[in-house]
This record gives structure tokens, sequence and C-alpha cells, in this order.
């Protein structure tokens, strides 16, 4: 029998590359920034926030 973390931790996963990508393509309207900050998921969104969003 699974625990809930499994399932917490593949939402989490989800839910970080969905993010990166959504800001990514408002930020630059590019595909291929949108694949590579899709891949690098959670990376993206921290570094995204620290640069642009805590100005």
């Amino acid at each position: 029998m699974k625990g809930n973390g499994a399932g917490i931790a593949r939402a989490g996963i989800g839910f970080g590359t969905a993010l990166a990508i959504t800001i990514s393509w408002s930020a630059n309207k590019s595909l291929l920034w949108a694949v590579i900050h899709g891949l690098l998921s959670w990376i993206y969104v921290v570094y995204y926030a620290l640069v642009h969003h805590f100005k």
C-alpha cells in the first residue's frame, strides 16, 4: 500500500513543471524556452521569483 507522500510528490512535480512553463511563456513568448524551463521546473520558478519578483 502506498502512502500519501508518493501522490503528493508526484502532484508537486507536475505543478512545478506547469508553473515554470507558464511563467516562461508569459515572460519570453518562446516555445523552446518554455520547454527548457519546464525541464528545470522548480529551479526556474525559484530563480524567477528571486530575480524578477522580489526586486
